[in-house]
């Protein structure tokens, strides 16, 4: 019997004895979607960064009005918009901090353009999460002790103007509160965000990572680290806003801008399970679909029905078969919209929507954000900035771009001159200043 045990003992380690095979096939390696560092000269960088700055403006002013409306309630009231108009709206803490005021005026996505110039200044060389999250309560603090510092009762005007200051940044500011505390005390405090809505918080201010990086990878990342107010794949979109942004710095061609979805990918979304990489899905249907709607043949009269359907805005400027592709643009983003119009998957959707649409063209790509409605301002923001670094300030529009610098400056009290020139000099601390 132990003889037997033996035999069997080596019969058995024979079997499971370890092969090895000669065949080592590798896999394959990642590449970086861009192969060198951002090389542009001073001016032409200053030219772009102002260009990001005031594109975004443009895109901000032109929605300010028509915020959160439907498309049909845009055409009763002002039928095609391709121009800025006057902000004829209710002051409050996300939109403009004034009732009823000038064309050109711009809201929360515009001050957050402002406020990440200042975290870049004062942070430059240590961007972090931890940074970031103390900046944003310094300014709630400094804020708050503004009306409870000394014994004078504060004058009731000034008290509005701090109060309404407030109430824009206390949501950011108890989640960043609480990222200070414990990782615990930021959960909690992150899920309950604008009512624990998979917002496009990040979408407000990481496309201004993509202007000072050096590489798309490494404006997906920087961005990415800062979404501190982000939900799921929301983190993702935020951190591709800043890489496409960067992306607009370096090309002319909309593809490759909106290819950054399919090849910027440093977390790995795409090997998500189940699902893979949301962002991209939603990138790829849009495109797709502007494809086919571009390609599809056109009537060349239309039945009564189809008339009152496809009715022609006051203003538009393109004929009957441009406007029934896009309103049937405008169809596929109303079939997937989200259950908030600020919802960070539906800013995207439009997005990429809307630069597919428009081809890289400025004003046709805000236009059709515009009159699409929704979160109209906070989108064409995102296309405005990312069309702006890619045609730079002295391409944009000459009026649009005029009345924008002009009345964030005079009304708003925003120079974005100065800011892009702050931008500028961090980037290059050795230029000779004339």
């Amino acid at each position: 019997m132990k003889r037997l045990l033996v035999w069997f003992l080596v019969f058995l380690s024979l079997a499971c004895k370890e092969t090895t095979s000669p065949v080592d096939l590798p896999a394959p390696e990642k590449n970086t979607y861009t192969t060198d560092t951002l090389q542009l000269s001073e001016a032409r960088y200053y030219d772009k960064v102002l260009g990001a700055l005031v594109g975004s403006a443009i895109g901000d002013a032109m929605g300010a009005s028509t915020e959160m409306w439907h498309r049909k309630d845009i055409q009763l009231k002002y039928g095609y918009i391709n121009t800025l108009t006057p902000a004829v709206r209710q002051q409050s803490p996300e939109g403009t901090w004034g009732h009823n005021l000038n064309a050109g005026a711009t809201t929360d996505d515009t001050r957050w353009k402002y406020t990440m110039v200042k975290y870049l200044s004062e942070n430059e060389g240590n961007l972090t999460a931890d940074r970031f999250a103390d900046f944003i309560t310094s300014y709630y603090s400094t804020l708050t002790r503004t009306i409870s510092d000394g014994k004078k009762v504060p004058d009731t005007d000034f008290l509005d103007t701090q109060i309404e200051k407030i109430d824009w940044i206390k949501e950011w500011a108890r989640v960043s509160m609480a990222y200070q505390e414990s990782p615990e005390a930021y959960l909690k405090a992150m899920n309950r965000f604008y009512g624990g809505e998979m917002s496009c918080a990040g979408q407000l201010y990481t496309p201004m990572f993509g202007l000072i990086t050096e590489t798309p990878e490494a404006a997906y990342e920087l961005a990415y680290e800062h979404s501190l107010f982000d939900l799921g794949y929301a983190k993702d979109i935020s951190a591709l806003v800043s890489a496409m942004t960067h992306m607009a710095l370096r090309t002319q061609d909309i593809d490759s801008i909106i290819n950054t979805t399919t090849f910027v990918d440093p977390l790995g979304y795409q090997d998500s399970r189940l699902v893979g990489r949301i962002a991209y899905q939603m990138a790829d249907a849009s495109v797709k679909t502007i494809l086919q709607i571009k390609q599809r043949s056109l009537p060349d009269s239309l039945t009564t029905k189809d008339s009152l359907l496809y009715k022609i805005p006051s203003g538009f400027q393109g004929n009957q078969k441009e406007w029934m592709r896009q309103e049937m643009a405008y169809a596929f983003l109303e079939e997937h919209k989200k259950a908030i119009p600020f919802h960070s998957g539906e800013i995207y959707q439009i997005l990429i929507t809307a630069l597919k649409y428009g081809e890289g063209d400025f004003e046709k790509t805000l236009q059709f954000i515009v009159n699409y409605g929704r979160d109209n301002d906070t989108v064409a923001a995102v296309a405005g900035m990312i069309l702006g670094a890619k045609d730079g300030y002295s391409r944009l529009p000459v009026s649009l771009r005029a009345q924008a610098l002009k009345v964030n400056k005079e009304n708003m009290g925003i120079d974005l001159e100065a800011l892009a020139r702050e931008i500028t000099e961090k980037k290059y601390p050795n230029s000779v200043k004339p």
